[in-house]
């Protein structure tokens, strides 16, 4: 798995997970001091994350 940064510049949070990328704030903020096993991991939960929002996605009320 990848360790590049998943970040694809849509920066807006729900519930302190970030809809472009599925990272919560803390890991976007401590990415560049982890090591590559930690950023796996980090990829690995987020790829989950966004499942979970796309999923759960709620329609917009007309």
């Amino acid at each position: 798995m990848s360790t590049k940064n998943p970040c694809i510049s849509i920066c807006k949070f729900d519930d302190d997970i970030c809809i472009g990328c599925g990272r919560s704030k803390r890991e976007v903020k401590s990415w560049k001091k982890m090591d590559k096993d930690e950023r796996r991991s980090v990829v690995a939960d987020s790829v989950q994350r966004l499942k979970t929002l796309k999923s759960s996605a709620r329609r917009k009320k007309k």
